[in-house]
């Protein structure tokens, strides 16, 4: 018989670990409830200003819950992950943080902007621009093969922070088992995001979340994977999309300049800052790679939903 199991909310980490010790043991097929914390680990709250961004204390960052030991679970098995409920706790957070970003070089102030979830289907970035919800976890792995530790930043093989923002309710998330247990561990929650994260902050937020594990034996995959419910932005479709192209034979200048060319059409269009417009950028703006075999130059595409316009 499968069980609910809630996670003890005093067992973080902070780093990718084989040797960690798990806080709690499942059996396949079980659900767990999770209270996670915002990336900064309460380093920011509702209070905060721009400067505390100056005074962030590195190690704090990226608190991830787990791990959870799956029994059963080896190398060479997959780990399914099904994402039952996501809920943001009431509030959240978007920065411009020196020194990280798409374009670190052109936005090297710190900028915070805080939003207040509680209507909890959408949140206002100012008059007239309203955000939808679509909560997702940024980070959601399975302890690596190598010994640690290892930085969560940069994803790898093992999943971890890749920031995919259709992990949404109803997704199954599949992982690549790398040491026995798998050792899974998830947090760096965001309300909304859009594809790319280029100010390298979504709507960060404090989230309640509850995932069912599964356990595919002798399936092996070699990166993660995952399936959706449905549409992937049913939710930001209905008026439409303005596209700005970037065009370089490097593929991230391709990114930078899409991205360089939304943010001068979305200050022009709608009044935002530049800061304002980087920011609301990285929420809802989505970078797709449009072609790359037309050599020497590739194009990214920038794609603005009017639906957040009133």
């Amino acid at each position: 018989m499968t069980r609910t199991h809630f996670f003890p909310e005093n067992v973080i980490h902070y780093q990718w670990d084989r040797s960690l010790s798990p806080g709690l043991e499942i059996e396949p097929g079980d659900t767990v409830v999770f209270s996670f914390r915002d990336v900064s680990d309460n380093q920011i709250s509702p209070n905060s200003t721009a400067e505390d961004l100056t005074r962030l204390d590195w190690n704090r960052i990226y608190p991830l819950a787990g791990p959870v030991f799956v029994k059963g679970a080896a190398p060479g098995d997959t780990l399914e992950v099904e994402i039952l409920d996501l809920h943001p706790r009431g509030w959240g957070w978007t920065a411009i943080i020196p020194g990280f970003g798409l374009l670190e070089g052109e936005f090297n102030q710190p900028y915070l902007h805080i939003w207040d979830l509680s209507p909890g289907t959408y949140a206002w970035f100012k008059a007239g621009i309203r955000v939808p919800l679509d909560p997702f976890c940024g980070t959601m792995g399975v302890a690596p093969a190598e010994p640690g530790p290892h930085p969560v930043m940069p994803p790898g093989k093992f999943g971890g922070n890749m920031d995919i923002r259709h992990l949404t309710v109803g997704t199954r998330l599949f992982l690549p088992v790398q040491v026995e247990g798998a050792l899974f561990s998830a947090g760096d929650c965001h309300a909304a995001q859009g594809d790319g994260e280029v100010c390298v902050t979504g709507i960060e937020c404090p989230m309640y979340g509850a995932l069912r594990f599964r356990l595919h034996k002798g399936r092996s995959i070699p990166e993660p994977q995952f399936q959706t419910p449905g549409p992937l932005t049913s939710k930001y479709d209905a008026k439409g999309y303005y596209a700005t192209t970037g065009i370089s034979p490097d593929l991230m200048e391709a990114a930078r300049k899409a991205l360089r060319h939304m943010i001068d059409h979305m200050s022009s269009a709608y009044g935002l800052t530049p800061e304002e417009a980087y920011v609301l950028a990285s929420i809802v703006v989505d970078l797709k790679v449009s072609e790359v075999v037309d050599k020497p130059n590739w194009i990214v595409t920038a794609y603005l939903p009017l639906a957040i316009f009133e």
